[in-house]
């Protein structure tokens, strides 16, 4: 057997690892028209960050695992066809700011076609809309010589979470194969079921048909980032009241209904799937008809929008209502720890509202490069997921600066704004960080990760979101 990816990306490239590394007696190649990715992933520095995916592909890698550009060559030979591509929100026409651009789906779709000699199975990993697999259908059948290559179109949503994608391949909680429930749709299930019982139990596996599985991804990250921007809500309520989001969120976590997980408040969510995920979700359900439940979801994106704005401005009224030519420190610009992803990260709408007010922005973060951080903050709503976008500097961004070091960003600092929970910072020298910022010098802690209480014992002036107002702070608004 072998399997070939189209789209060497965060999700293409580590699954294709690990079914390479899992089943040794397949063959797995992953195409992308990207040279320089490519090639990077065919060195040693990859292309993403992502913990235990660079020892997954080195152990793979030249025995059974292979990246390459010629994509005619090894689609036309590939048994199961995975389909990886980016499905951005579109950003002009009908539907843009909402609906899902499939302009590389198609064109992955013509490709298969195009040199398809022998029937293969078809399978959606990216995310699509609901019955995105129909019209792939369409494209195949009628752009393919051949009329005895048969098509069979399975829906295999990923469900990784970035930061521990690789422990989620290597064990997870669900594997989802959606198919046609004809007798050629179910061998196909079967076939696909086949590869991932060679390491996962198949009482894990879920069988479902085609529109199911292509929901459940858009429901299940809706369902995600619900939770988050439901204790968002909540921590703007315990500012106001002096309640303590951390205390609430463990006591109703600890309800076996709710469970603890993604219950920590922050100044809000971001990741490649989340906002488009929904947006997706409210523009299938406004097209249906469904105006109400487009509304109900459509509440979450703008609770995560709100909490963003809600951060900058509690930190330019804590600075005596101006932050015109402060320094501010940002730590983490990546959208959450343990990876270089910054695919709308929180980070971006806060630093854009910073600069806004002429603030000065000194940026750390361990994996983001400064190139990466400077064309995040040139590009207007949903560009990053075009790439062939390429943003242009601002003059306003000649006042971001990008540092290697945490204690150079916050050096004559007004204050710091942790955005990324990312392990190191709490480790810090925060009384060395303190001697060498300006007085008052404020923290503004969007993670909850740093001991507040250690850090006004030092003489900081803290702001934790959703926890009861620093003292000073409650002066201030008074």
């Amino acid at each position: 057997m072998k399997i070939t990816c189209i789209g060497a990306g965060y999700v293409g490239g580590p699954t294709m690892a690990m079914i390479a590394y899992k089943c040794p007696d397949i063959q797995v190649v992953v195409v992308d028209i990207n040279a320089a990715r490519i090639a990077a992933w065919n060195s040693e520095e990859l292309p993403i960050y992502e913990p235990g995916l660079f020892e997954i592909v080195k152990a793979a890698r030249g025995r059974n695992l292979f990246f390459s550009t010629d994509t005619q060559k090894h689609v036309a030979e590939g048994d199961i066809i995975f389909v990886s591509v980016n499905t951005p929100t579109k950003t002009r026409g009908v539907g843009a700011g909402k609906a899902a651009d499939l302009t590389y789906w198609e064109g992955a779709a013509r490709l298969i076609a195009s040199v398809s000699t022998t029937s293969k199975i078809v399978v959606e990993k990216s995310t699509v809309p609901v019955k995105t697999a129909e019209a792939i259908e369409k494209v195949l059948r009628r752009n393919c010589a051949d009329p005895n290559v048969a098509f069979e179109i399975l829906s295999n949503p990923e469900f990784l979470a970035e930061g521990t994608a690789m422990e989620d391949l290597a064990k997870p909680d669900r594997v989802l194969i959606g198919g046609k429930e004809t007798e050629s749709g179910q061998r196909a299930i079967g076939v696909l079921k086949s590869v991932y019982e060679h390491w996962i139990p198949t009482e894990r596996i879920l069988c479902a048909n085609l529109w199911s599985a292509e929901l459940s991804k858009l429901t299940a990250n809706a369902f995600l980032a619900q939770r988050i921007s439901s204790i968002n809500s909540i921590s703007a309520l315990c500012e106001a009241t002096g309640a303590d989001v951390q205390q609430v969120a463990h006591s109703i976590g600890t309800d076996s209904r709710i469970g603890p997980k993604f219950l920590n408040a922050s100044v809000g969510f971001g990741g490649s799937c989340f906002q488009k995920d929904i947006l997706n979700l409210v523009y299938i359900c406004e097209t249906v008809g469904l105006k109400t439940v487009a509304d109900y979801w459509n509440s979450v994106v703008q609770i995560n929008d709100y909490q963003k704005q809600r951060f900058v401005e509690r930190m330019i009224d804590a600075m005596f209502n101006t932050i015109s030519g402060k320094k501010i420190a940002v730590l983490g610009f990546a959208f959450k720890k343990d990876t270089g992803d910054t695919r709308e990260t929180p980070a971006i709408d806060v630093c854009k509202g910073l600069m806004a007010d002429n603030a000065l922005i000194n940026i750390y973060d361990p994996k983001v490069t400064e190139a990466q951080i400077h064309n995040d903050l040139s590009l207007g709503k949903f560009m990053w997921d075009h790439p062939t976008t390429a943003g242009t500097k601002s003059p306003r961004q000649n006042s971001v600066s990008v540092f290697k070091d945490a204690y150079e960003a916050c050096k004559d600092s007004h204050a710091l704004a942790v955005l990324t929970e990312w392990d190191e910072f709490k480790r810090l020298n925060y009384q060395k960080i303190y001697d060498s910022m300006m007085k008052p010098a404020f923290v503004f802690d969007g993670r909850n990760i740093l001991d507040h209480a250690h850090l006004r014992s030092m003489g900081f002036i803290v702001y934790a979101l959703g926890k009861p107002l620093d003292p000073f702070l409650q002066r201030n608004y008074s």
